[in-house]
């Protein structure tokens, strides 16, 4: 994946956003990156990302994975997710 493909697709956040905010920012908890325009508080599926990101914004990267892998591995993560009590089954 490149700089600035999408790593949270609910609010459109990209890699490159998400890795200056990081630097900028030092986040002590890897919670506060959700202050980088809501990045984590959608569906959940860049969280483990986010972390990372959070962690070390110089050593992320996610390049074994193309942008079609990384939207097709999250369709996966929002298809096996229990559904919420408030959704329809």
């Amino acid at each position: 994946m490149q700089l600035d493909d999408k790593i949270c697709y609910c609010y459109g956040v990209s890699m490159r956003k998400l890795m200056n905010f990081s630097r900028r920012a030092c986040p002590k908890y890897p919670s506060q990156m959700t202050e980088c325009l809501g990045a984590g508080t959608g569906c959940g599926w860049c969280i483990p990302f986010l972390i990372k990101i959070a962690e070390n914004p110089d050593a992320f990267g996610i390049d074994d994975l193309t942008p079609e892998q990384y939207a097709e591995r999250r369709k996966t993560y929002i298809k096996t997710q229990p559904k919420h009590a408030f959704e329809p089954s």
